[in-house]
C-alpha cells in the first residue's frame, strides 16, 4: 500500500459554510486533499453556532469540517478579498455555495477566477443552479425536499407527508459535487483544462428518486407516501417483534413461499388473495396482518437469523446508538477518533469509500475558529510576521 492519500497534492480553496459545501470538502479532505478553509473572523462559518455543543463548541461543525485548515479573513475588506484572490493561483480547487451572484460581486466569478487560474476546477453548489429561474431563492434542505417530491412520498400510507430525518438534500448534493470535482480533476489531467462545476440541491435529490421517477416518467403514476413498505412490491416492509421491529424483503414468489412456510401456512402462497404481487398488493392489509401476527410473537434477532436462512433478506431496525456500538462498524471503522485542540480526541466519521492502493488521512484534525491563518499565509502565499501582524491590527484576519 502506497502511503500517499489518493488526493494529496490537490490543494482546494473552499468558500463554503453550512453543510453541503463543507460536506463536499470533508470528503476530499478525507481522501487527502489540502482544504484551506476560509472563515470570517470572529464568527466563522455558521455551522460553529450551530448545536448539539461540547463545552461551547459545534460538535456539527466538527463532523463537517474535519482535516481542514481554518484561515479567518475578512472578504469584506478589499485588503481581505485580494488575499483570498492571491490564493487562487496556488490553489487546483475552488469550491464555493453561495447564491448565485454573490461571487461575481465580490469579483470572483468564473471568468475572473479563471484570469487567476486558467485550469482551476470551479465548484459551484446552490439550491436550484447557477442558470435556473429560480436561482434568487433561498434553498434550505426542507424547501429542497419539499421541492424534490422526496417529501410527497414519504410518511405513512395514507397519512401526512413528512421530510426524511436527516438532510438528504444537503448530504447528497455535497456527494454529487464532490464526485464533480474529482471527476473535473481527471480530465484536468488529461486535457489541461478547468471545469466549472455547477451542482443544485434539487436536481441532486431527484437524481436519487429512481423508482419513484420510474413510475411517473414511465407510467404517469405520481407516488405518494407508502410508510415503510416498497411501492411495487410486497412484502417489503417493517413488521414488530417481541421489541424492536425488523424489515424484511420478499422480492420474489420463491422469497414469499418461503416466507409462508417459515410462517406454518405454506397454503398461503396459493391463496388466490396473495398468489402473485398484484395479488399481494390488491390485498395488503390482510397480508400484512397476518404476517405481523407471527412476527410480533418472534425474538428481534432470532427472526431475523431464521428468515436470512430461509433466503429471505431482513435486518433489525437499529437506531444510531446500536449501530455506532455494532461489530460492523468496528469492523469496518466506521467512527474514528479525530484531534482537536480543545479536546484532545473527538470521534468523527470518515467517507466510507476504501481504496486498496491507498490510505485516508491519518488523525483528522477539527480546526478551531483561524487557527491556521498564520501557517497559511506565511507557508502558502509567502508573507512574514510583520505583515501578518498588520492585517491582524487592522482586523482583515
Amino acid at each position: 500500500m502506497s502511503d500517499r492519500p489518493i488526493l494529496s497534492g490537490i490543494r482546494i480553496l473552499d468558500l463554503t459554510r453550512v453543510m453541503s459545501g463543507p460536506y463536499c470538502t470533508s470528503m476530499l479532505a478525507d481522501l487527502g486533499a489540502e482544504i484551506i478553509k476560509i472563515e470570517m473572523p470572529e464568527t466563522g462559518d455558521e455551522a460553529r453556532h450551530f448545536g448539539p455543543y461540547r463545552d461551547g463548541e459545534s460538535t456539527y461543525f466538527m463532523m463537517l469540517n474535519r482535516a481542514k485548515k481554518s484561515v479567518t479573513i475578512n472578504m469584506k475588506d478589499p485588503e481581505g478579498l485580494a488575499v483570498v484572490k492571491n490564493l487562487i493561483p496556488k490553489c487546483d480547487v475552488i469550491v464555493e455555495n453561495f447564491r448565485p451572484g454573490v461571487m461575481a460581486r465580490l469579483g470572483m466569478d468564473e471568468a475572473s477566477v479563471r484570469a487567476l487560474n486558467p485550469t482551476i476546477v470551479y465548484a459551484s453548489i446552490s439550491g436550484f443552479g447557477q442558470d435556473s429561474p429560480l436561482k434568487n431563492w433561498p434553498a434550505f434542505d426542507l424547501v429542497i425536499q419539499a421541492m424534490s417530491g422526496m417529501m410527497s412520498t414519504t410518511g405513512p400510507k395514507g397519512g401526512p407527508m413528512t421530510a426524511v430525518g436527516e438532510s438528504i438534500a444537503d448530504v447528497c448534493t455535497g456527494m454529487f459535487a464532490a464526485f464533480g470535482i474529482v471527476a473535473a480533476l481527471f480530465d484536468r489531467e488529461r486535457s489541461g483544462k478547468g471545469h466549472h462545476v455547477d451542482v443544485a440541491m434539487l436536481d441532486s435529490v431527484m437524481a436519487m428518486e429512481l423508482t419513484g421517477l420510474s413510475r411517473q416518467l414511465y407510467s404517469g403514476d405520481t407516488p405518494k407516501p407508502a410508510g415503510n413498505r416498497h411501492p411495487v412490491t410486497y412484502p417489503v416492509d417493517s413488521f414488530p417483534t417481541t421489541s424492536d421491529d425488523i424489515v424484511m424483503v420478499c422480492f420474489s414468489q420463491t422469497a414469499f413461499r418461503s416466507l409462508c412456510a417459515l410462517m406454518g401456512a405454506p397454503d398461503l402462497a396459493d391463496d388466490p388473495r396473495f398468489k402473485t404481487n398484484a395479488d399481494r398488493n390488491a390485498n395488503e392489509d390482510e397480508l400484512r396482518a397476518l404476517i405481523a401476527d407471527w412476527t410480533r410473537n418472534q425474538e428481534q434477532e432470532a427472526l431475523v437469523t431464521r428468515l436470512q436462512e430461509a433466503g429471505i433478506p431482513a435486518g433489525p431496525v437499529w437506531d444510531l446508538k446500536v449501530l455506532t456500538q455494532s461489530e460492523h462498524a468496528a469492523a469496518r471503522g466506521l467512527v474514528v477518533d479525530g484531534a482537536h485542540s480543545k479536546f484532545g480526541s473527538v470521534p468523527l466519521v470518515p467517507q466510507p469509500v476504501r481504496f486498496s492502493g491507498a490510505p485516508g488521512v491519518r488523525d483528522p484534525h477539527v480546526p478551531m475558529l483561524g487557527e491556521d491563518t498564520d501557517d497559511v499565509l506565511h507557508d502558502v502565499l509567502g508573507l512574514d510576521e510583520d505583515a501578518i501582524a498588520a492585517m491582524r491590527k487592522k482586523k482583515i484576519i
